[in-house]
């Protein structure tokens, strides 16, 4: 058994990570997904049903094929803290992400979540492009 902390900021995010997961999951593998949010005046409630919904293309798109259980943090924390916290709550094994293509100006920044991520943690980080070429 593999435990997945699946990070999404959105619906289309979560489409391409369920395509993803479809392939690489296994019955007995569970799946965590996180939905973190800025929280305070800077969240609307668009933001938390947006939150939601991504959540739900998740746990939708996977079915009864594995467990799953859905996490949205709106406490103003970093996404990565939030994903570290999923991880140490779940006894997790992996993380799996999304990253976009960026410029060759943007890849010396890379995305601050992930790269962030994969500083903070020992765990593998699976990375799913998000646009494909």
């Amino acid at each position: 058994m593999v435990r997945l902390i699946v990070g999404t900021d959105g619906e289309q995010t979560s489409e391409r990570l369920v395509e993803y997961l479809q392939r690489v999951l296994d019955e007995d593998d569970a799946v965590y997904g996180v939905n973190s949010l800025v929280g305070g005046d800077r969240t609307s409630a668009d933001d938390i049903a947006d939150g939601e919904a991504a959540l739900d293309v998740l746990e939708d798109g996977l079915g009864e094929s594995v467990e799953f259980e859905a996490d949205q943090f709106v406490r103003g924390n970093e996404p990565v803290v939030d994903l570290l916290d999923a991880a140490d709550r779940h006894d997790a094994d992996e993380f799996v992400i999304g990253i976009r293509k960026r410029s060759p100006v943007g890849k010396m920044v890379f995305g601050s979540t992930a790269q962030h991520l994969l500083l903070e943690t020992d765990l593998p980080v699976r990375t799913v492009p998000l646009v494909s070429d």
